[in-house]
């Protein structure tokens, strides 16, 4: 089998509403969708969600990378000698771990749809077919994300919940944060991200804060740079501390887990540059004592789907996944097999990803170059 052609278009989405990080406020969403053709007739799909304030390149950036630099020396190459296939793209330019992800992923895809798979299979076996779902409230209303997590609690799709308190005043949103804590019901969790917006003088009194009020987690409150002042924090808290920004690679892992500069990781595999290379830094943070979390990228249906096929195969995935994306996103340009229901996200089957890209939408929301 060989790769015969890759096909990426730039497409751009509508949220259900506006959702806040530190770096970047989104009233919509944009993805760059990668077809890859096989001279045995097997489409794969990839997907790379592009936030931005947050990513380090651009939709337009991405599609040039992918077009002129990765594409070009995968062509003729087997999809399914998927480490090979990463390997040639690493020497074909450094760093845009998204853009690679999204190759990558199209080679699984095209491997396990080729055996008549699911991706999971490919990837050690699935030991969960539900996901733990968490919820994001990250529109800075009080009012309005208490509606939304007692629809979700009502509709018994999510229980756990993160607020992202990265921007305005720290002590607002400590105080937020504690508010929607303290309105939902003991079974529910809350837990907090920052988004590297804090320095640690803050973050020593608003960590304690977020203890108090029963806060479960604080993620990434520090520049992903800060590696010791992460550690200080870590060791020093008495909830748990989550990395996400500052872990993009498996050199990353390694150094936070022998330091023990955090207690949790939150994994994304755009993130990382892929599938495979996320498994990687998962078995790294395992095996060094992290606990795990799967992390997203806002990803639509295709994107959803894959990561939902690796953590499934994720032994440890103690704090469950945030694959809330086509729950956000107002339409999408693919269907998957992906349900969410008591609590969970239920993980398809399969062939591949589970996921068909609907040709009439993609061309509906793609991108129109402006003369």
């Amino acid at each position: 089998m060989k790769i015969t052609g890759v096909t990426s278009t730039i497409v751009d989405l509508r949220l259900h509403r506006m959702h806040r990080l530190a770096m970047a406020t989104m009233a919509g969403h944009t993805l760059v969708i990668v077809q890859m053709h096989t001279d045995e007739g097997v489409t794969g799909l990839g997907e790379l969600s592009v936030i931005t304030g947050y990513n380090e390149i651009s939709a337009g950036s991405a599609k040039a990378v992918i077009d002129e630099v990765l594409a070009p020396v995968l062509m003729g190459q087997d999809p399914r000698r998927l480490w090979h296939a990463i390997g040639l793209m690493d020497r074909a330019i450094k760093g845009n771990l998204p853009c690679k992800a999204a190759l990558e992923m199209a080679c699984v895809d095209i491997t396990a749809r080729a055996l008549n798979v699911s991706s999971a299979a490919l990837l050690g076996g699935a030991v969960r077919d539900r996901l733990e779902m968490l919820w994001v409230l990250a529109s800075g209303d009080l009012e309005q994300e208490l509606r939304e997590a007692r629809h979700k609690l009502e509709q018994r799709t999510h229980r756990h919940f993160l607020v992202k308190i990265g921007t305005g005043d720290p002590g607002d949103n400590v105080r937020r944060a504690v508010a929607i804590r303290d309105a939902l019901p003991e079974a529910a969790t809350v837990r907090v991200d920052v988004n590297q917006a804090w320095d640690e003088a803050t973050a020593r009194w608003a960590i304690p804060a977020l203890h108090a009020g029963g806060i479960a987690v604080v993620e990434q409150p520090v520049h992903a740079a800060s590696i010791d002042a992460l550690r200080r924090l870590t060791h020093a808290s008495p909830i748990t501390v989550m990395a996400d920004e500052a872990v993009a690679t498996p050199q990353d892992a390694l150094a936070y887990t022998s330091t023990h500069a955090c207690d949790a990781l939150s994994i994304k595999v755009s993130k990382h540059g892929g599938l495979l290379r996320t498994a990687q830094i998962a078995q790294i943070a395992s095996a060094g004592g992290l606990a795990l979390f799967g992390g997203t990228m806002i990803e639509g249906a295709i994107g959803t789907a894959a990561c939902a096929q690796l953590y499934s195969t994720l032994p440890d995935l103690q704090w469950g996944c945030q694959l809330f994306g086509p729950q956000l996103l107002v339409d999408d340009v693919a269907t998957s097999a992906l349900r969410y229901e008591d609590f969970a996200l239920c993980v398809p089957d399969g062939p591949g990803f589970g996921a068909t890209l609907d040709p009439d939408k993609l061309a509906y929301h793609q991108r129109r170059q402006v003369a």
